[in-house]
């Protein structure tokens, strides 16, 4: 045998073992990859009622934040109206209340200095 066929040889011995392990890592990601597809459609199969419960959910929670959002409309018209309802009986109350405790107090003097004097 020359140099050249030993090399030949070698080389054909090579790439038989090439090719045998590029089968066995081709088998080994097939096997990965039926595996792979396996969990994908176990987590399609699974998450699509709970995409479909979330739907639901966040339609509740959005008509319950436009109920809310009616609410506080409310509550500030309220807490308006309530603001101008103590303005306008500050305004009606205040000066007569004044004048009652003044009359009240003038009275009182009076009282008190007509019994000093008795």
């Amino acid at each position: 045998m020359t140099g050249g066929e030993v090399a030949a040889i070698i080389a054909s011995v090579a790439l038989v073992v090439a090719v045998v392990a590029l089968l066995f890592a081709l088998a080994a990601l097939t096997k990965t990859l039926r595996t792979l597809r396996t969990a994908v459609e176990d987590l399609h199969r699974e998450t699509m009622p709970v995409l479909g419960d979330l739907r639901s959910t966040v339609s509740t929670a959005n008509a319950e934040l436009v109920r809310v959002d009616s609410l506080l409309n409310t509550a500030e018209s309220v807490g308006a109206t309530v603001d101008s309802a103590s303005r306008l009986a500050y305004l009606a109350f205040s000066n007569p209340l004044i004048k009652v405790l003044a009359v009240a107090s003038g009275t009182g003097r009076a009282a008190r200095s007509l019994r000093r004097r008795k």
